[in-house]
């Protein structure tokens, strides 16, 4: 991706895909081959050197059977923006009187604390289907 300088985020996933690609039994040959590219471009991939476009990752990620986020989970972070998940500060539509509302600030809190993004946002859209199945 031309102009775009690369960052210890592209390393991460590159080592991700290297990791997955050799665990799949798959060669750099092979997969450049899906990719329309040569195997040398594809290890510039696995080494962080260039950025992998979205395309090229959603490919790989079907041929390894690995979601997308896997090769995102426990990236470095470099940006200032925070992450909106289950129990972050911005107002929640479940209001609960007395006890349940302090287990509902306590569970949210512990979730913010202990579990990843995607498994943060599965549960705040578990917990929309299940206000909406009940009317609220």
């Amino acid at each position: 991706m031309a102009g775009q300088k690369t960052d210890q985020r592209d390393v991460y996933v590159g080592q991700r895909i290297a990791e997955q690609r050799r665990k799949a039994s798959l060669t750099q040959r092979r997969v450049a081959e899906s990719f329309g590219m040569s195997a040398a471009q594809l290890q510039k991939y696995e080494k962080g050197t260039n950025r992998i476009s979205a395309i090229h990752l959603d490919i790989f990620s079907r041929m390894t059977g690995v979601p997308l986020e896997y090769f995102f989970q426990g990236a470095p972070r470099l940006d200032d923006f925070p992450q909106n998940g289950f129990g972050e500060t911005r107002q929640q539509p479940y209001q609960a009187e007395g006890e349940l509302q302090n287990l509902a600030e306590v569970v949210a809190q512990r979730v913010s604390e202990h579990l990843p993004e995607s498994v943060r946002r599965d549960l705040a859209a578990a917990a929309q289907a299940f206000s909406r199945k009940l009317g609220g």
